[in-house]
């Protein structure tokens, strides 16, 4: 995904950085600086790919570059990007810079702890309707990084390299008025290779519902989805055992069930504890509502000379862990 013009033209940045360039260029000073960018607390480094693209379209070829990996796992204070150069170069995008890193590390984390409660079972990112479109991919692509098998929109899936996972929503089967013909229809204009997963909780009893649909397409429906709102209870873990209990009853044990609606780390944990046979779970708002992990950007030296602000030490931040990137 390209750097939009509004990034690139400063328009995205705050305005003092614009006031600090023109007294700069005013003042003929242009030092080379170093810069050091890190968290206030801990998460898993996302956003960086995109930091290096800015970086990359506006630092001169003797710029010097080095980070922490895309996903690492970092610690409060800990360096994930450091860059010397002029600080005509990029001064002006540390705005942009810290906000990347910002949301999308929040995100990221926010997955990977949601993740970690639901393994080995598989979480999709359905946050995408909880952001602003402009950065939907961004937020996808780091629900991914963090750990989820994939997400709902293309352009987030994409971005990680993932082909988007989803089906059918709620309104396709309002339309046709009867879950069954809903899903035959899906079935016949949807590509072979693709999954046939029903969303089973429109009209009747999900039970009765996933029954309905699994006789209709017999080996072809690959799985369930359960997404029962909370005007009805939400999705349960007894509700999850019955399911699987009538669909083996019946001859379907090969048909998988998917919960989401209102999914966090805490409703996982409680679907685990209760041994509830769920093969995946979509989350939405849990990672796309996550706060940003913020960023703060100091300059450790100016034309080779150790510096910083009150509270910091200056100069460089030794850490082996940092890899340099060519620019």
């Amino acid at each position: 995904m390209p750097i939009q013009d509004a990034i690139l033209n400063g328009d995205t940045a705050d305005v003092y950085f614009h006031h600090t360039r023109a007294i700069l260029a005013r003042e003929g000073l242009d030092p080379v600086v170093t810069m050091e960018i890190f968290p206030n607390r801990a998460g898993i480094l996302c956003g960086l790919d995109e930091a290096m693209q800015l970086l990359r379209a506006v630092l001169p070829r003797d710029a010097q570059v080095w980070s922490r990996a895309e996903g690492a796992a970092l610690q409060a204070k800990e360096i994930a990007l450091r860059i010397r150069a002029r600080y005509a170069s990029f001064g002006l995008y540390e705005t942009a810079l810290l906000g990347m890193l910002a949301s999308q590390t929040g995100w990221a984390t926010a997955a990977r702890k949601i993740v970690d409660a639901a393994s080995p079972i598989q979480v999709i990112s359905f946050g995408a309707r909880h952001v602003h479109p402009n950065v939907a991919a961004q937020m996808e692509y780091a629900a991914i990084i963090g750990g989820c098998a994939t997400a709902a929109t293309p352009a987030g899936a994409r971005l990680a390299g993932k082909n988007p996972s989803g089906t059918m929503p709620h309104a396709l089967i309002l339309i046709f008025g009867d879950t069954v013909r809903a899903v035959e229809a899906f079935d016949r204009a949807m590509p072979p290779e693709m999954n046939r997963v029903a969303l089973v909780d429109t009209f009747r009893d999900e039970a009765e519902e996933t029954l309905n649909v699994a006789r209709a397409l017999g080996d072809r429906l690959w799985g369930v989805r359960l997404d029962t709102p909370s005007e009805r209870g939400r999705v349960t873990p007894e509700l999850v055992k019955e399911i699987r209990a009538r669909l083996d009853q019946a001859g379907f044990a090969r048909v998988k069930i998917f919960v989401s609606g209102g999914m966090d780390a805490e409703r996982i944990e409680l679907f685990k504890r209760a041994g509830a046979p769920v093969d995946g779970f979509g989350v939405g708002s849990a990672i796309s509502g996550a706060p940003p992990i913020d960023f703060t950007g100091d300059l450790k030296e100016i034309d080779g000379k150790p510096i910083a602000k009150r509270g910091r030490i200056p100069g460089i931040t030794p850490d082996a862990r940092l890899q340099e990137w060519g620019c």
